[in-house]
């Protein structure tokens, strides 16, 4: 994994130019170094300038970039964050064709696989991936994202020039960008956060690659096109069938994934998701007489304050005991504090650039700095509950009636901190409304489809572009802060597009959610862990860290400076924190309860303090 960065001017500048655009591209990968702390290079030619900082993974030793192509005289180059897990089958392909190869980089892959096929080539991808094409025949730089949007990739475009970047804090070096919020960034931030609109920067100006897209800019031009979008059709397999394909898919997926010249490790809660994830691992590497290295995440004191309630009913630690016995793995039971989690909320924001999950993601940056120092690669059981339905609202009542996203139907716990004058600014419910019935225009229909069925459709592609994006974004920001390469196998998009068209009724047959999951790993999971029910990633139910959310957010409010007294109101939010916490209503999915939206608060603030935007509204 990598961090990119880069920009395309419509006219070369003049040499006398250079050295000034070569200062900007260093100072952008200084900006994102944490991304690629092994190695950084930068590239300027004509109307291009490519930056990089590399985590090494594969081809340890000739993996640098930007990776150049001379042909004919000219020179492509291309750089690239991301990992290909179908690099054995397109070198193949392609040396078939006449091609020989400079390295064993799947970039070397890539870049050959676009001079050859052309710019849809990016259809023959199997992997999570961001990366830039300069091309110098067609005087034309293109910028892909991989289907799902695992990898992130922003931009600006201005007098047709193009700059971009893997994080938006690499964009604001470039002279002329600046962090300006207008009331569709607040909208962004208070009606949606820590979700986003797809396509959205939140400041001003600044858009972001669409998932399954590639954007191509030439002089006086720029077009986003798609290369891959969800097809509903009838589906035909029998449910036996559906469970030896959906079987062959993921088990084809995490061994897909386990691709590394360093040593890999998986995240091990106990649940279903991750334990299938670290079985399959554990049985490829025995095949090479070697241990699998696993991790499991809690919070100090957890054994002692854990309340259980509808929406975390059991702890993770006796399963993930079980599991570890179950794989013979070499096992690190990681514990964050509660001090750690609250100090990290501030790293979290500097992580996204963004206001984030609060403690769901300060929490988990502070587990993976502690996974780095064993291992650079980890794979995760993030997405499977998006894919195969293992959320409430996929089978809630009350979610199939509600004309909204369903992780967050009343917006009224939004509210309650805000000022009722900058509410009236920001006409919330329209915001949000706008943003769900457009999501749900573009729907792929499936004509002659059942009612239910149809609205379950509706709520899979809400989960999928939304609410799975943020989970996404979340894994890529906490894990690469700290130069760890967390990979996802449940998103690999042959499994969404099977997925996309089975059933409810075989998803969750007999009642049993996330059930097709569930048969397909039998053999490697013990009943036990096979049919556990699902509990969400771990929170803290340590009192202490409220305590230190309530008084950080008291020193807000006495703060003068402090630039979220613009939004908040004092009577408000003093009656809040006077107010008993809920810890099993949700703010937004299934974690965020009253401690997580103090902390959203406190990070929006710190957020506001750090980026300094002009505000326009």
């Amino acid at each position: 994994m990598c961090g990119i960065s880069g920009f395309f001017l419509p006219k070369p500048p003049g040499e006398s130019s250079l050295p000034g655009f070569r200062r900007i591209l260093e100072d952008m990968n200084r900006a994102q170094k944490r991304r690629g702390p092994d190695d950084e290079g930068i590239w300027l030619s004509q109307s291009f300038g490519l930056a990089q900082v590399r985590l090494e993974i594969v081809d340890l030793m000739t993996g640098h970039q930007p990776f150049l192509k001379e042909c004919n005289g000219r020179v492509w180059a291309i750089i690239y964050n991301g990992e290909l897990y179908n690099t054995s089958e397109l070198r193949r392909q392609l040396q078939d064709l006449g091609h020989s190869f400079e390295t064993a980089s799947d970039t070397e892959v890539i870049l050959l696989s676009y001079l050859e096929f052309g710019p849809e080539f990016v259809q023959k991808l199997n992997g999570i991936f961001a990366f830039a094409i300069a091309d110098p025949v067609r005087n034309e730089i293109l910028l892909y994202r991989d289907r799902l949007g695992v990898k992130p990739l922003f931009y600006w475009y201005h007098d047709e020039t193009l700059v971009f970047a893997s994080e938006l804090k690499s964009l604001f070096v470039w002279p002329g960008i600046k962090p300006v919020l207008d009331l569709e960034g607040l909208n962004e931030v208070f009606s949606l956060g820590p979700a986003k609109t797809r396509g959205k920067g939140v400041f001003q100006g600044i858009r972001e690659v669409l998932p399954g897209h590639f954007l191509i800019c030439s002089p006086g031009s720029l077009r986003s096109q798609p290369y891959w979008q969800l097809e509903s059709r009838p589906h035909e397999d029998s449910y036996e069938a559906t469970v030896e394909k959906t079987a062959f898919l993921v088990e084809d997926s995490i061994r897909r994934q386990m691709v590394s010249d360093v040593p890999i490790c998986t995240f091990l809660s106990g649940g279903v998701d991750s334990s299938l994830v670290s079985s399959v691992c554990a049985r490829e590497l025995k095949k090479k007489n070697r241990q699998l290295t696993t991790f499991s995440f809690d919070f100090a004191g957890n054994g002692d304050n854990f309340k259980a309630n509808s929406f975390q009913p059991s702890q993770d630690r006796p399963y993930a005991e079980k599991m570890v016995q179950y794989l013979d793995s070499d096992h690190h039971f990681l514990e964050c504090s509660t001090k750690e989690q609250f100090l990290l909320l501030k790293d979290s924001v500097l992580a996204h650039d963004l206001p984030a999950m609060a403690d769901v993601d300060s929490s988990m940056l502070y587990f993976c700095s502690q996974v780095k120092p064993f291992c650079k690669v980890a794979l995760t059981g993030e997405c499977a509950d998006e894919i195969f339905g293992g959320y409430p609202w996929f089978h809630s009542r009350k979610c199939f009636q509600a004309d909204t996203f369903p992780w967050t139907m009343d917006l009224k716990a939004r509210q309650v901190l805000l000022s009722d004058d900058f509410l009236e600014e920001l006409h919330m419910e329209e915001y949000v409304r706008d943003a769900y019935e457009a999501s749900i225009s573009q729907v792929p229909a499936l004509q002659g489809e059942a009612p239910e069925e149809a609205r379950r459709r509706e709520i899979s592609y809400l989960n999928l572009t939304w609410f799975m994006q943020t989970l996404l974004n979340r894994m890529d920001r906490t894990s690469m802060y700290s130069g760890l390469e967390a990979r996802v196998p449940f998103a690999d998009h042959r499994i969404v597009e099977y997925l996309w068209n089975v059933p409810w009724e075989m998803k969750a047959r007999d009642g049993v959610v996330k059930n097709l999951l569930r048969q397909a790993g039998r053999g490697f999971l013990p009943d036990e862990i096979l049919f556990r029910k699902k509990s969400p990633y771990p929170k803290t139910y340590d009192k202490e860290y409220e305590t230190l959310l309530a008084r950080r957010l008291r020193e807000i409010l006495e703060d003068s400076s402090s630039p979220c007294l613009r939004f908040f109101d004092r009577e408000k939010v003093l009656r809040f924190l006077s107010s008993p916490s809920d810890y099993g209503k949700p703010w937004y999915g299934q974690l965020m309860a009253a401690p997580q939206m103090m902390a959203y608060a406190i990070q929006v603030d710190f957020w506001l303090r750090t980026y300094q935007p002009e505000i326009q509204i």
